[in-house]
């Protein structure tokens, strides 16, 4: 899945995102595994605010997103505060293909579940992995199911910004484990009209643990995503920090198109 016409609005629905306290955790983490400097990849970047963070933090940024569109907001937000030396590649995540390692990377605001059903979250994990160095990081944060069943569920909800009304429309299959995603933009005073389709699929704690296991990722910690603390029967969002093996995932299997 990549945003189209909904990434020129992404930041505006967004904007009550923690991206302080959310680059203040990831810097934790990193840190407390050794990781002050070096290569970090941002894995589904979005519009870059995280990206950008990490780079003012010291860290050498890779930005990866299959939207063209989103990677063009970044790139807009990289001119205007005069911030160069990122690269961005649009790829998608279950055929990723870096030119090197890297010390670390990170994965939020629900990329991951974006990503399936399991088998292609799985394959996703595995071709991160591969690029990660041993005894790297992986941060990664995914909606939980208590979330799409309880949160998300059926529901719709309108929303409004500047020269834009959005009308976001939830359809929760549980046969499939996922929701169904419809999103409605209408511009006022306007003949255009766009419309955009996704799913997000909801994973368990067990499946993230199972697809982690197969990429070579041990997990360390699993935090609210939301609080950075313990989780909870009806936490939202987890946010896993896995440390790379040494000895696992050759990710041959992997290396067959997607």
């Amino acid at each position: 899945m990549a945003y189209g016409a909904f990434a020129d609005i992404y930041d505006a629905f967004n904007e009550d995102a923690d991206y302080a306290a959310l680059t203040r955790y990831a810097l934790h983490q990193m840190k407390a595994h050794g990781i002050h400097e070096g290569i970090v990849a941002d894995l589904g970047c979005g519009t870059g605010d995280l990206t950008l963070a990490l780079a003012q933090a010291g860290y050498d940024m890779i930005g990866i997103d299959l939207s063209e569109e989103m990677l063009c907001i970044l790139r807009e937000k990289m001119y205007e505060q005069g911030r160069q030396g990122i690269l961005l590649l649009q790829q998608d995540l279950r055929s990723l293909d870096l030119y090197g390692t890297v010390r670390a990377a990170v994965s939020t605001f629900d990329t991951l579940n974006h990503i399936g059903p399991y088998e292609q979250f799985e394959r996703a994990l595995c071709r991160s992995a591969l690029f990660i160095e041993p005894g790297g990081v992986l941060l990664f944060d995914m909606n939980t199911p208590y979330k799409h069943r309880a949160v998300l569920a059926n529901h719709t909800y309108s929303l409004e910004a500047e020269d834009v009304t959005c009308l976001w429309k939830n359809e929760w299959d549980e046969a499939a484990c996922c929701t169904h995603i419809t999103v409605d933009m209408s511009y006022p005073g306007e003949d255009q009209h766009d419309v955009e389709s996704f799913d997000e699929y909801a994973y368990s704690l067990s499946d993230i643990r199972r697809a982690c296991e197969a990429a070579g990722l041990e997990i360390e910690y699993v935090v609210d995503g939301e609080t950075f603390g313990p989780l909870c029967p009806k936490s939202q969002r987890y946010c896993v920090t896995a440390v790379k093996q040494a000895d696992k995932n050759s990710n041959a299997v992997y290396e067959k198109e997607v």
